[in-house]
């Protein structure tokens, strides 16, 4: 043992050497929870046993006369107790792989441990007989002797379990009991360290019922009860430490547990008195640095595995060689979680997400069919676009190789489809068929690009494209929530220095309309309309809308009389839908209510943020504007059905001259598509069940050909609902230590979410009498929000983020020049 004090290896190194050696069943590390005990003498009473601290991960002290816990804190250590820790170890007593089956087991071996402790043991020095103070001189040993053996012990009850606290344990963790205190009959401290193999459930020892694995004892003179306390601390702390926890279970002797101890003082930071109070408690960090570069030499740490690029790589990338190899491939990798799809589907979680993401999709959906309509004169509009991502949804939800992809409308295909119609125009060729044609010739290129296992590119897409595609995608999305607030100044303006004096005055009337359009006309001839038997001035609001009439006077605003207060409003709507969904979501980590209850509160943050502004909205009563879905099941247009001719009017040689915008539509319609499916199937988000680039791409033609053939909008991938996607069914450990992170267990991967978000888009025509009460601010507040919390996942922006901070605390730092 004097030849490995004296070994030139660093305590690095030795540790790096004792985690290096093969485990055996026995020495197995497990998850630690310590607890320690002290002994607490009143005047007047007997002594007893008390729990003044634990450690999961964190230290937590006994507070209010020991009726509450304090928050988790990161413990502070003195370096003067360490090196006295490190001196009990040296001189003391360690026994390892010790095997006891009870307290009294442990007491009774030939060599030394300490105490009983069942939480509120008793015992009485003045009950020692003298013939017993004998037993002193054999050590810790004989003080159990007396103690335990020698009938003064009397136990006033066990504690009550915490099933609360056991709820943070990890299962099949292990207890160290630190006991630590002064008697006055002790002339000498008495040290013992002890590893129990295997570990023991010792009954009361704990507050969980729990096996025990190690315990340190310390007892001496009186006098010394806050030294005693300190070591104690840092017995405890050390347990916790990543690396000394291991070296503990693997040691072989004495001499291996000191070179932990020099290991952990080697990593240890010390502050200086003068700069620091030691009283003031350190919080937990969010997150800590990996320990692993300690346990292994030449390790990487995190930081330095993120400076390389990171490489997409795997099974479902490879290049087959055969003629639609990576489509069966993926098909046959996908198949047995099938039915797992649904299965895992069945969750609270999915629910949640389902209902946000209901909301988030049908929007932009029918915004889009909207912009559409407009730019093609309602040859493709809402109704249209809400049966196209219905249908597409659903079937890619059932068969796509990574269903956690959400489909959606984007702005490259809209500024097409804007192009494709005026082209038409021009030229006098009919939009819808020429349309079919650039649509399949679309799918079949897609398809060309399957069956030669073309998805296999995406190894080359760097994690800066990613970031570049996904930063851009997020930014336009916050871009255009506030654009869309922006631009309801238009429909409700501001009337600004009002002349008051004037309101008196003030009026705002229907009238016919000066130069009726040939729709208004054959309106009112369908309908029967006398125009110049109509009272006019007489007509409500809704009447004069219905007949196509003018709204003229003072008081009128964009489109009808003007409604005062709409725009502030729909501000407050808007602002308070994202500060609401943002603080929900993090009410995970808030000390209020059970965690249960907590984490079902941040899981369904946005869908009841919606629920509340939607019921403030109506209590308030102003007309903010609201979601408008059709509610007719047909073609807007009655000129065209649901299925075109590819021909149609247009020259035959239309058909051949698709092919060169449907190479333009397959570069984009693949780039979306795969670099999308990159960023959900990255490796951080720790999926199991595989991806199916191939399969994704398949499923995105068939149904790309379908909807042209129906006349409905094109539908891909969609980056920031993806995100989204991915980010509501993330799974957190249930059980994390006091003042820990949860931890991140993987995504639930299932087809249950996209399904049904599609299928309730599609059957939302029969909720117009709900969906109509959501005011489009409380959806452009959403937006914004899964815009933000998008960006906040993106490396490239938190280290934008990271720099601007630097900056910002270098002007703020910055030393006057010397004069």
């Amino acid at each position: 043992m004097g030849n490995l004090l004296l070994s030139p290896d660093t305590p690095s190194q030795r540790v790096q050497f004792i985690l290096g050696t093969e485990e055996d069943e026995q020495h197995v590390p497990h998850d630690l929870f310590t607890e320690l005990d002290e002994i607490c003498v009143k005047e007047g009473e007997d002594a007893e046993w008390k729990e003044t601290a634990r450690w999961l991960k964190f230290e937590e002290d006994v507070e209010d006369g020991g009726e509450r816990w304090s928050k988790p804190y990161v413990a502070t250590l003195s370096l003067h107790s360490l090196f006295e820790l490190r001196s009990c170890i040296i001189n003391g007593t360690v026994l390892l792989d010790v095997r006891a089956t009870s307290v009294e087991d442990i007491s009774l071996a030939p060599s030394d441990i300490f105490s009983r402790n069942l939480h509120w043991v008793k015992f009485s020095p003045k009950a020692l007989a003298p013939g017993e103070v004998i037993c002193l001189s054999l050590g810790p040993w004989g003080v159990l002797r007396v103690l335990f053996l020698g009938g003064s012990l009397r136990v006033a009850g066990h504690a009550q379990a915490e099933l609360h606290f056991m709820k943070k344990i990890p299962s099949g963790a292990e207890a160290s009991n630190v006991l630590v205190g002064e008697l006055d009959f002790l002339h000498q401290p008495l040290v013992a360290f002890v590893r129990l193999t295997p570990a023991v459930l010792l009954s009361g020892m704990t507050e969980v019922p729990i096996p025990t694995r190690f315990l340190f004892v310390l007892l001496g003179p009186g006098g010394k009860a806050h030294q005693y306390h300190e070591i104690g601390r840092s017995m405890a702390t050390t347990m916790t430490d990543e690396v000394f926890h291991d070296v503990a279970y693997k040691a072989k002797d004495r001499a291996d547990l000191v070179a932990g101890i020099d290991e952990f003082l080697d990593q240890v930071t010390v502050l200086p008195p003068g700069e620091w109070d030691p009283s003031i408690r350190i919080e937990p960090p969010k997150n800590v640095p990996s320990q692993e570069k300690r346990k292994m030499p030449g390790a990487l740490d995190e930081s330095s595995s993120h400076s390389k690029p990171e490489k997409h790589s795997g099974p479902e990338l490879e290049r087959t060689g055969r003629l639609f190899g990576g489509l069966v491939l993926d098909v046959k990798r996908k198949a047995p979680w099938f039915w797992s799809d649904f299965r895992d589907g069945l969750s609270l979680q999915c629910l949640a997400s389902f209902l946000f993401l209901y909301c988030a999709c049908m929007s932009p959906v029918i915004t889009f069919g909207g912009l559409l309509g407009e730019a093609t004169h309602g040859h493709i509009s809402a109704m249209e676009s809400l049966l196209g991502a219905s249908m597409t949804g659903v079937v890619y939800s059932l068969f796509a190789g990574q269903p956690l992809t959400i489909l959606g409308s984007t702005g490259p295909v809209l500024v097409f489809e804007k192009i494709l119609y005026k082209f038409c125009k021009d030229y006098t060729l009919s939009y819808l068929s020429l349309r079919t044609c650039i649509g399949l010739w679309t799918a079949f290129f897609c398809v060309v690009l399957v069956a030669t296992d073309a998805s296999s590119l995406v190894c080359y897409i760097t994690r800066f494209t990613e970031e570049a595609f996904a930063s851009l995608i997020c930014i336009i999305f916050i871009y255009e929530a506030l654009e869309k607030l922006s631009h309801l100044r238009e429909t409700f303006p501001v009337h600004m220095h009002s002349k008051l004096d004037l309101l008196t005055i003030y009026y705002c009337k229907c009238e016919p309309p000066a130069h009726p359009s040939n729709e208004t006309l054959r309106i009112w001839r369908s309908n029967g309309v006398n125009v110049s038997g109509i009272t006019w001035g007489n007509l409500t609001v809704t009447e004069c809308r219905s007949l196509h009439g003018e709204f003229h006077g003072p008081a009128c605003g964009h489109n009808g009389p003007y409604a005062p207060n709409v725009l502030f409003w729909c501000c407050i709507l808007f602002f308070s839908t994202f500060v609401l969904s943002s603080l929900l979501k993090k009410f995970k980590t808030s000390r209020y209510f059970p965690t249960r209850v907590r984490a079902t509160v941040s899981d369904f943050a946005v869908f009841l943020t919606i629920v509340i502004m939607v019921l403030i909205d109506l209590g308030i009563g102003i007309p903010s504007p609201k979601l408008h879905v059709p509610h007719v099941f047909k073609p807007t247009r009655d000129d065209r059905g649901w299925l075109i001719n590819p021909i149609g009017p247009n020259p035959w040689w239309t058909v051949l001259a698709a092919l060169i915008p449907a190479l333009l539509c397959t570069i984009l319609i693949f780039m979306d598509q795969q670099i999308t499916a990159v960023i959900v199937n990255r490796k951080e988000h720790r999926l199991k069940k595989g991806c199916g680039y191939h399969l994704d791409l398949f499923m995105v033609a068939v149904m790309l050909g379908v909807c042209s053939v129906m006349g409905l909008p094109w539908f891909v991938a969609a980056t920031v609902l993806s995100i989204t996607h991915v980010n509501s069914l993330k799974v957190e450990s249930d059980c994390s230590a006091p003042g820990e992170q949860p931890k991140f267990l993987g995504i639930r991967e299932q087809r249950v979410t996209g399904l049904m978000i599609f299928v309730l888009m599609g059957c939302s025509v029969f909720f117009t009498s709900v969906l109509k009460f959501i005011p489009m601010p409380v959806l452009y507040g959403v937006f914004l929000y899964m815009g933000v919390s998008s960006l906040r996942g993106i490396q490239v922006c938190s280290a934008l983020g990271g720099a601007i901070q630097y900056w910002e605390e270098r002007v703020q730092h910055w030393e006057d020049p010397v004069q």
